[in-house]
C-alpha cells in the first residue's frame, strides 16, 4: 500500500481502486439524499461531509435529493431547512432533485414488472403477510395474490392509482424469492395507497413507491457512481442490486451502494422521530431549541461550519457503528471561537463594587484587545467608571492561599485597568453582600506603560461600568439528557433522562455597551465566563444571549466514574481517556497522557488534547510550577504542561518570571507542537 493510499478512508479507498480499474473520473457523481421528514442533526453532517467532501476532492458534482416517497410526515418546511443548513456549513450541490420528480418513471417501470411476471398487487393484510414471508430461520410461503395473472396485477394497480382503493387494501409487492436468507428479498412492497397530498405533487398520486423501490432507481436516473449509505441499509444493497438489474441499460452507468457508520453522539438521541417528540411535547422550544442535536440548534446555539465540519473530520468515516463523546464536539468548537471569538466583558451575577479612592463623577475610556490570538483583530473601547458590577464568586471575605481573586486586604488587577485592594463590605439585614468596597492603585493601569502598571498580582476579575452596563437575558444551557445513551434501555423511555436543569435563564446579566452593536452571526468570549452569541429572541429593548460552550469541560467533573464490568478493573475500563477522580491525581493523569503525545496524530492526538485540557482544571500552580523544569527530551511532558499553563492562565493566573521563562524556552525549542502550544499560551494575556 502507498503512503498517499494509507491516507484514505475506506469509502476513498473504494472509488481510488473504482478508478484505477478503468472508472472515469468524470462519471465521479455523489449525492445526500435527505427524506424531508425533520430537520438534519449532527448525524447527518458526517453524511453532508463525506458526500460534498468527497464532491470537493475530486472536483465532481454532488446532487441534493429529497426522498419524498411518504407525503404522511414530509412537509415543505424541512425541505426549506435542510437547504438553508447544508449553505450554512459551506456546500453546494450541483442539481436539486426529488424522488417526486420521478413517480411518473417509477410507475412506468413498475408496470414493466408487473408485465414481466415480476410484481403482483396483493390485498392479504399487513400481518397475514409477515407471517406468510416466514421468519429468517424458516422459508416463507406463497400468499394467495402471489400467481395472480398479469392482467388482474395491471387492472388492479390500474384501480390503485386511481384512488378506488382505501389505504393498507392493496400493495404492489416484487416477486423475487420466499426462502432467500435474506427477509428484504422476500417479495418487498413496492407501492401503497396513501391518500395524503404530497408538498410538491398536491393530489396527482395517491399511490407513493417505498424507499428500496425508489432509492436505487433515483440514483440510476440522476447517474450517482457511488450511493453512500449508513450502516442500517447494508442489507438493503442485494435489494439495491436486484431492482437495478430489472431496468438497467448496460450503456450506462450503473450506482454501487457502499456503506458506513453512522455518528451516534453521546447525551442525546439521533431519531428524528424521538427528536419531533421532543417537539411536540414542548419539551424544548422547537426544532432549533439550542439543546438539540439538530444543526440549525447548534447553529442558533452560537457553532460555527468550520467547527461541525471539523468535528467530522476528527471523528473519521468507519465501518463499525460507535458512539462519539460530545465532548469533542465541544472541543471542535472552542478550538475555533478561541481563534475567532471577540474578547468582551459580561457579569452574570451581579454584585456592587465601588472604588472609593476613584473620583466620582469621573470616566475613562479604556482599550480592550478583541482577540489575542488574532494580531489582526483590533480592539475596542470600554468605560471605566467608580462604581463597577463584578460576579459575585470572585469575592470572599476571607478566603486560603489557594483563591486568587479579591478578598479583604488582597489585591487584583481589574482587566485592562487598575490594580485593587478589598478594604470593606456592606450587607443587607440577611447577611447578604451588597456592596463591596476597595482602593485603587491610581497608577497602575494596564497599557499604561508605568513601572507600576506590570507589577503583577495573582488575579485578574473581570467586571462593567454600572453607568453603562447594558442588562440583558442570557440562556445557559446544559446536556439535554442525564444518561450517555437515553435511548438504550430496554425497560425505559428516553424520555425518562431528560436533564430537567438543562436550560438557565438569567434575567438580569450585565454586558460592557460595545455588545449594543452585536449581530446575530457574531461570536463572543465573554472573559472568564465563556463562549456565547446573539439568541434570534433579541429585540430592540432586551437583548439575549446564548451560552455556547464554556471554556472548559465542566461535565467531566459531574459525571459518576464508571462501574468496572466484568471484574476487570476501573482503570482498564476507562482506557484513552481521562480517569475517574479519586483514582490518580489530575496532574499524574496529565503526565500519563503527555508521554505519547508527540507519536499520536488525527483524532487520537484531539482526543489527548481535549483530556488535558479537561484534567488541567484539577491542576493548581504550586503543582504545574516544579514540572517547568522537565528535561528537553521529554517533549511530550513539557507540551503537556504547557497545555495545562494555558487553562491556568484563562482561570486569571498572574503570569510571573518562572511562566515567562518556561514560555520563552518553548518558543525557542524545535519541535514543532511545542512551539505551537507556546504561541497559544503567550497570547493568552
Amino acid at each position: 500500500m502507498t503512503e498517499e493510499s494509507a491516507s484514505l478512508n475506506f469509502i476513498e479507498q473504494i472509488i481510488a481502486d473504482d478508478l484505477e480499474a478503468g472508472l472515469s473520473k468524470d462519471k465521479l457523481r455523489f449525492r445526500f439524499p435527505p427524506e424531508p421528514n425533520g430537520y438534519l442533526h449532527i448525524g447527518h453532517a458526517a453524511s453532508i461531509c463525506l458526500n460534498f467532501g468527497l464532491g470537493e476532492k475530486y472536483n465532481a458534482p454532488v446532487n441534493l435529493r429529497f426522498d419524498d416517497t411518504n407525503p404522511a410526515k414530509e412537509e415543505q418546511e424541512y425541505v426549506d431547512a435542510i437547504k438553508k443548513d447544508i449553505q450554512w456549513l459551506g456546500f453546494k450541490w450541483a442539481e436539486e432533485c426529488y424522488s417526486s420528480d420521478y413517480f411518473q418513471q417509477l410507475y412506468d417501470w413498475a408496470i414493466q414488472l408487473i408485465k414481466e411476471g415480476k410484481a403482483y398487487v396483493d390485498g392479504q393484510s399487513a400481518d397475514a403477510m409477515a407471517e406468510q414471508k416466514g421468519t429468517p430461520t424458516t422459508s416463507g410461503v406463497p400468499g394467495p395474490f402471489r400467481d395472480t395473472t398479469v392482467q388482474e396485477n395491471l387492472d388492479l394497480f390500474e384501480r390503485m392509482k386511481a384512488g378506488e382503493f382505501e389505504q393498507g387494501s392493496y400493495v404492489l409487492r416484487a416477486k423475487i424469492d420466499l426462502s432467500s436468507p435474506n427477509m428484504l428479498m422476500r417479495d418487498p412492497i413496492l407501492y401503497r395507497v396513501v391518500k395524503k397530498s404530497h408538498h410538491r405533487t398536491g393530489n396527482d398520486w395517491c399511490i407513493y413507491p417505498m424507499y428500496d423501490w425508489t432509492h436505487g432507481e433515483s440514483d440510476y436516473i440522476e447517474q450517482i457512481s457511488h450511493s453512500l449509505c449508513t450502516l442500517e441499509f447494508k442489507m438493503h444493497r442485494e435489494l439495491y442490486d436486484w431492482f437495478l438489474d430489472q431496468i438497467i441499460d448496460p450503456t450506462k452507468l450503473r450506482p454501487i451502494q457502499r456503506e458506513f457508520a453512522r455518528r451516534n453522539l453521546s447525551y442525546t438521541v439521533m431519531s428524528k422521530r424521538k427528536l419531533l417528540e421532543l417537539v411536540q411535547s414542548k419539551t424544548v422550544s422547537g426544532w432549533d431549541d439550542p439543546r438539540m442535536p439538530t444543526i440549525s440548534g447548534l447553529r442558533r446555539r452560537g457553532y460555527t461550519p468550520e467547527s461541525i465540519r471539523n468535528f467530522s473530520d476528527l471523528s473519521g468515516i468507519s465501518k463499525r457503528d460507535s458512539v462519539t463523546d460530545v465532548s469533542l464536539l465541544e472541543y471542535c468548537i472552542r478550538e475555533d471561537l478561541n481563534k475567532t471569538a471577540t474578547r468582551v466583558m459580561a457579569v452574570l451575577d451581579p454584585v456592587k463594587l465601588i472604588i472609593t479612592n476613584y473620583p466620582e463623577g469621573k470616566i475613562e475610556i479604556l482599550s480592550a484587545e478583541n482577540n489575542p490570538e488574532d494580531p489582526n483583530s483590533g480592539t475596542h473601547e470600554v468605560p471605566f467608571s467608580r462604581e463597577l458590577f463584578i460576579e459575585r464568586e470572585d469575592f470572599k471575605e476571607e478566603a486560603g492561599s489557594k483563591f486568587f481573586r479579591l478578598t479583604l486586604g488582597n489585591e487584583v488587577r481589574l482587566k485592562s485597568a487598575y490594580i485593587i485592594k478589598g478594604e470593606s463590605v456592606i450587607k443587607d439585614d440577611a447577611g447578604n453582600i451588597t456592596e463591596i468596597h476597595c482602593t485603587a492603585d491610581l497608577d497602575s493601569r494596564s497599557g499604561s506603560g508605568t513601572e507600576a502598571s506590570t507589577r503583577k498580582v495573582k488575579g485578574t476579575l473581570h467586571w462593567v461600568s454600572i453607568q453603562h452596563a447594558i442588562k440583558a437575558e442570557v440562556r445557559e444551557y446544559d446536556r439535554l439528557f442525564l444518561d450517555e445513551a437515553p435511548d438504550s434501555h430496554e425497560d425505559k423511555n428516553f424520555m425518562d433522562f431528560v436533564n430537567p436543569d438543562s436550560l438557565k435563564v438569567i434575567k438580569e446579566a450585565y454586558l460592557e455597551p460595545f455588545l449594543q452593536l452585536a449581530t446575530l452571526d457574531d461570536k463572543f468570549q465573554f472573559q472568564r465566563l465563556g463562549y456565547f452569541t446573539l439568541d434570534r429572541d433579541s429585540t430592540s429593548d432586551q437583548m439575549v444571549f446564548n451560552k455556547t460552550v464554556g471554556l472548559r469541560d465542566s461535565w467531566a467533573k459531574q459525571k459518576p466514574a464508571p462501574t468496572p464490568q466484568n471484574n476487570q478493573p476501573a482503570k482498564q475500563q476507562n482506557q484513552g481517556g481521562a480517569q475517574p477522580q479519586g483514582q490518580r491525581s489530575a496532574i499524574n493523569e496529565i503526565q500519563k497522557i503527555a508521554k505519547k503525545y508527540t507519536n499520536l496524530s488525527g483524532d487520537k492526538l484531539a482526543a489527548a488534547r481535549a483530556d488535558i485540557l479537561k484534567l488541567a482544571e484539577d491542576v493548581n500552580y504550586e503543582e504545574l510550577e516544579p514540572l517547568f523544569g522537565t528535561a528537553a527530551k521529554k517533549v511530550g511532558t513539557r507540551i503537556g504542561v504547557m497545555i495545562a499553563l494555558g487553562v491556568l492562565l484563562n482561570k486569571g493566573q498572574e503570569r510571573n518570571s518562572e511562566i515567562d521563562s518556561f514560555i520563552k524556552i518553548g518558543l525557542e525549542d524545535e519541535n514543532e507542537q511545542l512551539v505551537e502550544e507556546a504561541k497559544k499560551v503567550d497570547n493568552k494575556l
